[in-house]
């Protein structure tokens, strides 16, 4: 059996870890990078982030697991709060996609959303819901609750069903992992037949940049093809581009396949906001070890 705690702290952790060594690369060409860093396997400081320092990829899942946390039975008002709370505190970074609907919102996170899919040319296919959502599928045992719930908060800030579908099937994946399987066996089982399926073989034929599809083609082939977190997150984060999100995406699943006592310990030592980490981790196993059948999403 597995143990829970350790497993669920391993995908906060994971993610973080991801996250927070992908930003000195964000953004960066891989030949930048290898002038810069040559090859990077440490956590580095940028122009913006601290070294250890975790990007609005981790601050948003957080946000997704507090409101999850605050009211497990309607999650998504709660949710939307801690958004809120968030974007007014002034965070250095905010997705394109994030910030308009921000700009939009009027009360209702579905609205927002819609228009500004219409604003943009029906462009609002972004990484930013699918790098939030692994904390749903940390908090609901019940497949049906996970993936609804799992939808609804890619739906607040992107309208493309491209964004919720991704997320879905990323978190049918740690929901696999999370019942025992392998992560391996859990990818190929939730890629097959999908649009997904040919990373399996090769890598993808696009760069890892913000586009959804882009971004968990590229974790998910990495985690299919190399053999520790390490090795995930470091190309992820080499490979540039959309580093910090790659890296965050393929990291979280890592950790949660591995447990915590798998993360190397100066990548944990180097993060800079680990009690948040641990109290939403602690969170989100009492809440699972609840018991609870959620029944009002």
């Amino acid at each position: 059996m597995l143990n829970l705690h350790h497993h669920i702290k391993g995908a906060i952790y994971g993610l973080a870890i991801g996250d927070a060594l992908g930003a000195a690369t964000e953004f960066l060409t891989p030949e930048t990078i290898r002038g810069r860093y040559g090859y990077l396997t440490e956590m580095s400081s940028s122009g913006v982030w601290q070294k250890g320092e975790t990007t609005d990829d981790t601050a948003m899942a957080l946000a997704v697991a507090r409101g999850i946390l605050d009211d497990p039975e309607d999650p998504i008002p709660q949710i939307g709060k801690h958004f809120l709370e968030w974007y007014e505190s002034g965070p250095k970074d905010v997705g394109l996609t994030l910030s308009a609907v921000f700009h939009a919102y009027q009360g209702d996170w579905f609205a927002a959303a819609r228009q500004v899919h219409l604003d943009h040319a029906g462009q609002s296919a972004g990484n930013g819901s699918l790098m939030r959502c692994l904390p749903v599928a940390l908090a609901y045992d019940d497949l049906h609750t996970m993936e609804k719930v799992t939808w609804d908060q890619s739906k607040m800030t992107h309208y493309d069903d491209q964004a919720a579908e991704a997320c879905v099937l990323y978190n049918r994946i740690a929901h696999r992992v999370l019942h025992g399987e392998a992560l391996n066996p859990a990818i190929l089982a939730e890629i097959a037949g999908t649009r997904y399926e040919s990373v399996r073989q090769q890598p993808p034929e696009r760069l890892p940049d913000g586009y959804v599809v882009h971004t968990l083609s590229w974790a998910l082939h990495w985690l299919l093809t190399l053999d520790s977190f390490s090795a995930v997150i470091q190309v992820a984060a080499n490979a540039g581009y959309d580093a910090d999100t790659v890296a965050a995406v393929a990291g979280g699943l890592c950790g949660l396949h591995g447990g915590f006592t798998v993360l190397p310990e100066d990548y944990v030592d180097s993060l800079l906001n680990k009690q948040v980490l641990d109290e939403v981790s602690d969170g989100l196993w009492h809440l699972r070890m609840s018991g609870q059948r959620v029944t009002g999403v």
